[in-house]
């Protein structure tokens, strides 16, 4: 049984009402998250392995799980890259990790981004899958600011059972992801009614 408010708040609040938003026929037809993706691209791992090392250990604290190294498919000298170098480390979330994640990213990730006004709402993938960008993985509290040698990135793609970005969409917004065209609405009820 996951144990998370946010799966609480999914199954009592958000799946009734995206049921009847949607139109849908059967309960079942209700898009969901099934899991969720965090990724670090490591380019500078091709000349110091120690980043590797360090990019594992920070992102596993993020997501309490613990990460795994991917490595170079093919060599690029361009790039001083050599098939089977360690490029970059991933986790997939499922369960309850992935809306504890979740739910860290909206309420305590994304706001602390330095002018922050929303992600992108066409970032979908057509098939109701979502990525995120962020340049700097420090916005995450477990991160200890002493001891971080060089600033990554990371790309967070959000998979849902959704059929098209349209149900993604309702199915993020209701979770609460704050995209651009809900802050700007927002802002001119403030001005409107403040």
């Amino acid at each position: 049984m996951i144990n998370s408010r946010l799966y609480d708040r999914y199954i009592k609040e958000i799946k009734p009402e995206l049921y009847k938003e949607l139109h849908l026929k059967s309960i079942m037809q209700v898009p969901k998250l099934e899991k969720i993706v965090v990724n670090m691209g490591l380019g500078k791992a091709v000349n110091d392995k120690s980043i590797v090392t360090d990019a594992v250990a920070e992102l596993t604290r993020i997501t309490g799980q613990k990460a795994t190294t991917t490595y170079a498919k093919a060599s690029n000298a361009s790039f001083k890259l050599r098939a089977g170098m360690p490029i970059g480390v991933k986790v997939t979330l499922r369960g309850e990790k992935m809306y504890a994640f979740l739910d860290k990213l909206i309420t305590i990730g994304l706001p602390r981004i330095r002018d922050f006004r929303g992600v992108k709402p066409k970032a979908f993938d057509g098939r109701g899958n979502y990525t995120l960008g962020i340049s700097e993985y420090i916005i995450f509290p477990e991160i200890d600011l002493d001891k971080v040698r060089s600033m990554k990135g990371a790309d967070i793609t959000i998979v849902t059972s959704a059929k098209t970005n349209e149900q993604a969409y309702a199915l993020l917004k209701k979770i609460g992801m704050p995209f651009k065209d809900m802050i700007k609405s927002s802002e001119r009820e403030e001005n409107i009614n403040g």
